[in-house]
């Protein structure tokens, strides 16, 4: 066929696929004031593994700064006593900033601040897109109707967010006239210019010229 989907190389490696930017999930903030970042805890497959966070008797610190469920703050001691005050209140007590000094622990609602890690995490896995080059392949002598139907084509594929890299092929002596390729794709540039961007302009590849476009953000 005409059209092919695969994976846009890196211009600046060994034709390597890219990924889109994937987002980033902001476990990271401040906590209590302290000015100490709380550290994500490590997912696995795009879930927050909840076997790497210290809870309540787990914690191994001789002391820890305590915050309990309201953001008050109420000071250093030992985990025992936080584990108690937690306890009282039907909560747990998380270690959530382990390489503060001392270690930082919130009182909270275990279960709860897995199930919203885990939500958070899949969430941003959700809104990942690896970005799609759809490539669409002309030749020196393509019509006019041709033309007009491959377009079309490119623009769809543009509105619908995909790159496209157009391509035009040349066999044996038409390589000689490779202006005509290249007065097709800077036609094709005019043509598309209202829904996609020319990430690469026209460039020779072999017996081939090429050109590489963007959905217009």
């Amino acid at each position: 066929g005409e059209h092919a989907a695969g994976r846009i190389p890196d211009p600046g490696t060994d034709g390597d696929p890219v990924a889109a930017d994937s987002p980033v999930d902001s476990c990271c903030d401040i906590i209590g004031g302290l000015g100490r970042r709380r550290e994500s805890p490590q997912a696995e497959g795009g879930f927050i593994a909840s076997s790497n966070i210290r809870v309540n008797e787990r914690i191994r610190a001789r002391e820890v700064r305590v915050i309990d469920d309201n953001g008050n703050q109420l000071g250093v001691m030992p985990p025992f006593q936080a584990v108690k005050i937690a306890r009282e209140q039907n909560l747990d007590l998380v270690e959530v900033s382990p390489t503060a000094v001392p270690p930082v622990c919130k009182i909270m609602d275990y279960g709860k601040y897995v199930y919203q890690l885990n939500k958070r995490a899949h969430e941003a896995k959700k809104n990942q897109r690896n970005i799609i080059v759809k490539e669409v392949k002309f030749r020196p002598t393509t019509d006019d109707h041709d033309y007009t139907f491959k377009k079309n084509n490119i623009v769809r594929f543009l509105k619908d967010g995909d790159k496209v890299k157009a391509i035009v092929t040349f066999r044996g002596r038409e390589i000689s006239h490779s202006e005509i390729g290249r007065k097709l794709l800077e036609r094709l540039i005019e043509d598309v210019g209202e829904v996609g961007t020319v990430e690469f302009r026209p460039h020779m590849e072999g017996f081939s010229i090429s050109a590489v476009f963007a959905p217009k953000k």
